[in-house]
Parts: C-alpha cells; sequence; structure tokens
C-alpha cells in the first residue's frame, strides 16, 4: 500500500518530518526522556556519541555504550508528543521512506523510558524507582486507535472504572501493558506498579492552586486500583501512550520513574538531579550487560 504525502511527511532532505531522522540515524534500543536538555545528561555515560540533532523539542543522539549503539530521544511533555515520537520512531525503521511502502520485514524496537514522576502512596518515598508494570491511560489517546485489550487489561479497566465514577470524572480510560522481557532486565532498578498516566499536571493529577480539581478524593479512588498483587503508584504523562503505541507496533516498552514529588505527603525531592542521574546510570549499565 502506498503512503499518501499528507499522511507521512518527508522532509526535503529525505528525514521524516517531526524527528528529523534519517533511517540509519536510528538503533533499535533508544532510551526516551522529556526534557531535551537529558539527552545530553544520558550520553555522558555513553563510550562514543555519533551525531546529535535537534527539531522543535525533538533532541537526539546516537551513541555507543560497550558494542551497543543506543539512541536517545527527548519526546517533549504528554502523550500528544508520545504519538508523534512513537509513530516516527516505527516508521523509521519499518517504511521504506523512499517507495513509501511498509517493509516486507518487521523490526521491533526496544524503548525505555527515563521519566520523573509522582507517588501517590506514602510508602513510596521520593527519590525512590518505579517500574510501570500497568499503566492506566486518562489521555485518550489509545481511544483513536484499533486497540483489543488483554484479558489482565480489561480487569484493570474494570476496576479503574469503578472507582473513577464516584469521581464524576468524565475520562474514557484505558489500560496497556509493559513489555515482560524489559520489565525483567530492569527488574532491580524499583518497585514494580501500576502508573496513572494523565492529560494534564494539575487538575488531571489532583493538583490545586487557584483551580480546584473536580474529583475531591481522587487520589484516594485511584489508590483502591489492583491488580495481581499490583497496585497503583505514580502519575506521570506519557508511559501509557507509549505503551499503548509500542504494543500495537509490535515493539518492546518500559516506563522507569524517578519518583521526584509525593503527592500523599505533600514533599518534593531535594536532590532530584542525584536521583535521575542514578536511575540514567544504572539503566544504562543494564542496558550495556
Amino acid at each position: 500500500m502506498y503512503i499518501k504525502d499528507s499522511e507521512l511527511i518527508i522532509n526535503p532532505d529525505g528525514s521524516i518530518y517531526h524527528l528529523n531522522l534519517h533511517p540509519n540515524e536510528l538503533a533499535t534500543t533508544i532510551i526516551a526522556v522529556g526534557d531535551p536538555d537529558r539527552v545530553d545528561e544520558v550520553t555522558k555515560t555513553f563510550d562514543e556519541v555519533y551525531f546529535t540533532k535537534q527539531k522543535r523539542e525533538f533532541r537526539t543522539s546516537m551513541g555507543r555504550v560497550g558494542n551497543k549503539d543506543i539512541s536517545v530521544i527527548s519526546t517533549g511533555i504528554g502523550t500528544d508528543n508520545i504519538d508523534i515520537v512513537i509513530n516516527e520512531l516505527d516508521a523509521l525503521v519499518n517504511v521504506d521512506l523512499k517507495n513509501r511502502t511498509v517493509k516486507p520485514h518487521h523490526t521491533s524496537l526496544d524503548i525505555i523510558r527515563l521519566g520523573t514522576s509522582g507517588s501517590m502512596r506514602s510508602e513510596i518515598p521520593v527519590d525512590s524507582i518505579v517500574l510501570s508494570a500497568y499503566a492506566i491511560g486518562m489521555d485518550n489517546l489509545l481511544n483513536f486507535y484499533n486497540q483489543k485489550p488483554t484479558i489482565s487489561e480489561e480487569v484493570i479497566l474494570e476496576n479503574a472504572n469503578f472507582f473513577l465514577k464516584y469521581e464524576n470524572i468524565s475520562a474514557s480510560p484505558y489500560a496497556v501493558t509493559g513489555s515482560k522481557k524489559l520489565l525483567d532486565l530492569f527488574a532491580t532498578m524499583g518497585t514494580q506498579g501500576i502508573t496513572v498516566t494523565c492529560p494534564g499536571f494539575y487538575g488531571p493529577q489532583g493538583r490545586q492552586i487557584r483551580l480546584a480539581p473536580k474529583g475531591k478524593n481522587y487520589i484516594t479512588s485511584l489508590q483502591n486500583i489492583k491488580f495481581n498483587g499490583l497496585v497503583t503508584t505514580n502519575f506521570e504523562m506519557e508511559t501509557s501512550g507509549i505503551y499503548g503505541l509500542s504494543g500495537l507496533l509490535g515493539h518492546h516498552a518500559i516506563s522507569i520513574n524517578a519518583i521526584v514529588a509525593n503527592r500523599v505527603t505533600g514533599e518534593f525531592s531535594k536532590q532530584a538531579g542525584k536521583t535521575i542521574a542514578h536511575m540514567i546510570e544504572e539503566a544504562v549499565r543494564l542496558l550495556s550487560i
């Protein structure tokens, strides 16, 4: 099937539209961060950096750790950006950009998100690490795609909808699963749990400055969601989109979260930079083994 010019936009130099990358400028192992400045924090741990390029908030470096090539890309904030990043990463390896046709042989990517997050439980303190075994998407992104949830995802979703109805929040959540292969690889880094991905930082995560959020007991309701020995652990803004699109496109994805805030105790980390640096160093070390 030929992909129309309006559907797959290619820059005049042959690179893909938003990421500004050519197919040979991407490794099959990819670290995704939100902040463009964090790309350089990751590549500081590399043995060699081949190149760095940036367009808008999408900053990409490719380098080597030991014998392994790794790309690092900043996504910016939110699942709207994730929709761009995951679709364009997939196109770089699975679409012939010159002929505008899908390649006959599928290439699978390993996508590791290294992000910051807020804990929704007092027992998960600031400066700890959480790995997302599952994610609940409050952002609506995957509702625009044909996703067939697994039995496990259906159970989590039923659980979520049961408690969210008491908050009178008009959302159409979805549930998605992280890669078991990658979860096992990084299991020693921290606690596993269910991450709630939100379409905003303030009201959608139950924060109040001047505008009061609609759900009066939002965090408490979310704390009641449990599945297979796991509980809801943290808020953030990208994981559900990464998991949902990666799963649909045949890629592996894991979200590793440095906890910099605790929403129950009201704390914010006094050493967030150190915690993030530790997360990066340990993740790169495990990737290089």
